[in-house]
């Protein structure tokens, strides 16, 4: 067989993993690899401004398509900026295969210009690492990639590329297989584990399912909702488990743990059965570990090994893909009542109705409400922050619509690009993405590549011109000390606030955005939602920019008080 370079070799790898679009950024590392991509026509190329951006954007485009996300970066700085993208795409399980370029191999070692222990660096938050030493294993290292980041719990893998190795010739062959040693994912639910949960379900006074990201990660939505149906039983969800089932679903009461629904954080703490779902019980959802859930029994389904009785002890333990479980158990369940225990929780609901106090001027509420009524079908992406809770808290998802978001890491920064990455693997479905006016400006420098890749994108900024969320917490627990958050604090006002007037806010997101070939609307009233948002939705190539003005003493209730339990929750000040 003729003998091609590792550069050809990857390109010709990208093509039989079905690699439709990739997202990099050049160097010199790397140059040689963006000459081979530049001669095919397969996988599209997608320049953002940004690494850091970049691999948001490789996320999102996972997240909303169900493919592998791909990205490429030089070596040094590129591959660096890689990091926070890979833990966020890490905890949230998200697959990725991420290429760094790297120095010649007689130059590691010896502080080379853009030379970092990039594997080193990375090696806690990804699920495989390795640079590549000889030419020979390039094309296994290759499919091993994509193998480890979809199979199993998905995660990101990074593939370090020293510059000499990729333009060494070797084989042109392209393995069909892979066999890994030591990693053997789990296919098969345990069925007798399983037999044993389904049994618990009609003896249970009080059963609960709790859902998590697995079932969404899963793809088991479907499945999931055909087994509430038929077992009559209740439904709460993490936030990253929202739209397990539709969030009209009758049996759906909401999200639980630290600003839950009251009826959820309830149902938990009085509940006789915890059926849980793909989440690994994580201290957002659970406060106090040894508070959560006293009164249950717990079933717990995840397809990692290691999430299983890591935070809380379960009763059965089943390691399982969540669609192959919950198909599985549709096989053994029946309906039973369940009757009594929904009155119960209908009562928590209309105790402590989940909503904001009204306000004669507009409240993240009315806008996400607005979505909820214009948008049948729609991706929703968030950055991380108060909006992030309130979108979390009254955004409908049902089939036609997908929330994004950063869970486990809570990555400032992720909106913008999450929006272009989900976008560019979904080019019919509307795409939203909602930012604080902070997270918003970690990463608008994508306003160039959504306006040069032609998006639609909607990005909704409610600009409350702080830092929300550490601002909530300084007002109700460090005595409305106000550090660091208020963003038009700078040298005129500093250690003279109250006593001057305030700088003006910058930027005028309106001027950015023109500055960007994007367009704006800037809104101040109610009145004024719903036509920006049907103005933005006419637009076919250009990204708008819809800035709302939110009063910064909104804040996110309930709230589980720091170090509390599930009971513990403040409803309102």
């Amino acid at each position: 067989m003729k003998k091609i370079s590792g550069n050809k070799l990857l390109v010709k790898a990208l093509r039989e993993e079905q690699v439709d679009t990739i997202f990099g950024y050049p160097g010199a590392c790397t140059i040689d690899i963006s000459d081979e991509l530049y001669k095919q026509d397969y996988t599209k190329v997608i320049l953002p401004r940004q690494e850091v951006a970049l691999v948001h954007e490789a996320d999102a485009y996972a997240r909303s398509t169900g493919k592998t996300g791909v990205c490429l970066v030089t070596s040094g700085p590129g591959a660096t900026n890689l990091v926070t993208g890979l833990a966020t795409a890490y905890y949230d399980s998200v697959p990725l295969v991420c290429f760094t370029g790297q120095v010649s191999r007689h130059l590691i070692g010896n502080d080379a210009f853009q030379e970092v222990d990039i594997i080193g660096i990375t090696r806690s938050i990804t699920k495989y690492g390795v640079t590549v030493r000889n030419r020979e294993d390039l094309g296994r290292i290759l499919k091993e990639a994509f193998y480890i980041a979809r199979t199993g719990r998905p995660g990101p893998v990074l593939i370090d590329l020293p510059k000499d190795v990729m333009g060494e010739l070797g084989s042109a062959e392209y393995p069909d297989e892979v066999n890994i040693r030591g990693y053997k994912p789990n296919t098969h639910v345990h069925v007798g584990q399983l037999k044993r949960a389904v049994k618990m379900l009609p003896k249970a006074k009080k059963p609960l399912f709790l859902a998590g990201g697995g079932i969404n990660i899963a793809h088991a939505n479907e499945e999931f909702t055909k087994l509430v149906d038929v077992t009559n039983v209740p439904v709460v969800t993490t936030v990253m488990g929202r739209g397990a089932v539709p969030t009209t679903h009758p049996l759906y009461i909401g999200n639980l743990g630290m600003h839950g629904a009251y009826a959820c954080n309830m149902a938990v703490n009085e509940c006789d059965l915890l059926f849980s779902i793909g989440t690994r019980f994580n201290d957002r959802i659970t406060g106090k570990l040894h508070s959560f859930a006293p009164n249950a029994q717990i079933v717990h389904i995840d397809i990692d090994t290691a999430a299983i009785s890591k935070n809380v002890q379960v009763d059965v333990p089943i390691v399982a893909d969540a669609k192959e479980a919950v198909t599985k158990m549709l096989e053994y369940v029946t309906p039973f009542e369940t009757g009594k225990w929904l009155d119960t929780i209908e009562d928590w609901k209309a105790e402590h109705p989940l909503k904001m106090k009204k306000k004669p001027i507009m409240t993240p509420q009315d806008v996400i409400e607005a979505i909820n009524r214009i948008f049948d079908e729609a991706i929703i992406v968030t950055d991380v922050g108060q909006h992030q809770m309130f979108t979390a808290q009254f955004i409908e998802i049902t089939e036609k619509k997908k929330l994004l978001m950063s869970g486990g890491l809570g990555t400032m920064g992720y909106g913008m690009p999450g929006a272009i990455g989900a976008k560019i693997g979904n080019p019919d479905t509307p795409v939203i993405s909602i930012s604080g006016d902070g997270g918003f400006q970690m990463n608008s420098q994508e306003l160039a590549t959504a306006v040069l890749e032609e998006l639609p994108i909607i990005s909704c900024i409610f600009n409350n011109n702080n830092l929300g969320m550490v601002r909530q917490w300084q007002k109700l627990f460090y005595g409305k000390r106000y550090s660091m958050t208020c963003l038009r604090s700078g040298a005129a006002c500093r250690e003279k606030c109250g006593e001057v007037e305030c700088p003006v806010y910058t930027p005028d997101f309106m001027k950015l955005a023109d500055a960007y070939g994007a367009k704006g609307i800037h809104i101040t009233k109610k009145e004024e939602i719903e036509p920006a948002f049907r103005e933005a939705m006419k637009s076919t190539k250009t990204p708008y920019i819809l800035e709302f003005d939110i009063d910064p003493e909104d804040l996110v209730y309930p709230m589980v008080k720091p170090g509390g339990t599930l009971e513990d929750l403040i409803m309102d000040c």
